[in-house]
């Protein structure tokens, strides 16, 4: 089945049906899965809305709640097992869903994303299942619904995750230059992150819409970041 590819640099980008592209990967072909995969629990309500409210209201200014579509595919929770087979490690949110299908692990990261007097219907954290050999962290980063601590109004998906957040992770779980895989990439907050990290990434996503938002958000991030190193080439110089 042919898919859709752009290079962007270091960084490769799927429209597609990521099983089918992952068929073509060779075993342990990759450093490390970052992903955030459907959980198989229809998050997105029937209103279409995810928000929250909170008493702390210098936190809402300039925050909207948007509203989106249904989720491809989280009608049912993944099968991890092409995740495990085409990377060395793997960091997959929303593990605590599937843990049944993965192997046992003591280093969960927890990020912890509430802040005092909200009212929501939302969990307090996050978990994702890892890989690796390590004791088990906390990332604490107000993000629930409108409520947020960075990127307000940059509200594209549904289950989108804080740049911040991905880049905590790869810093700490990945090594310059690795290759990142995020099979699930919907709209490229692991990429961008990948690209301030110093990464290598390869990213999929089924709708064409969150890959133009990925595109566009990447293409930033790799301008962003090549002013700022022309800039400390000038200083140092």
């Amino acid at each position: 089945m042919n898919h859709n590819k752009t290079q962007l640099g270091d960084v490769t980008l799927y429209t597609g049906d990521c099983l089918e592209v992952m068929k073509t990967m060779e075993d342990k072909s990759v450093d490390a899965v970052i992903t955030d995969p459907p959980y198989g629990i229809n998050i997105v309500g029937k209103n279409a809305t995810i928000g929250g409210t909170s008493k702390e209201v210098s936190r809402l200014y300039g925050q909207i709640n948007h509203k989106h579509n249904e989720i491809i595919g989280d009608d049912k929770p993944i099968d991890p097992q092409e995740l495990l087979r085409v990377s060395d490690n793997q960091i997959i949110f929303g593990g605590n869903y599937i843990a049944d299908k993965l192997p046992p692990t003591a280093c969960w990261i927890v990020w912890y994303k509430r802040i005092k007097n909200q009212c929501n219907n939302f969990a307090d954290a996050e978990l994702a299942w890892t890989s690796f050999k390590s004791p088990t962290r906390v990332f604490q980063y107000l993000w629930m619904g409108m409520l947020r601590d960075g990127e307000r109004q940059k509200c594209y998906h549904p289950t989108q995750k804080p740049v911040e957040l991905m880049a905590w992770i790869i810093k700490n779980y990945t090594q310059e230059c690795d290759t990142i895989f995020d099979p699930f990439m919907g709209s490229g907050s692991t990429g961008v992150a990948c690209v301030r990290m110093g990464r290598k990434f390869i990213g999929i996503e089924i709708e064409p819409k969150y890959v133009e938002i990925a595109k566009k958000r990447i293409r930033e991030e790799i301008d962003k970041t090549a002013l700022i190193d022309n800039c400390e080439t000038m200083e140092i110089k």
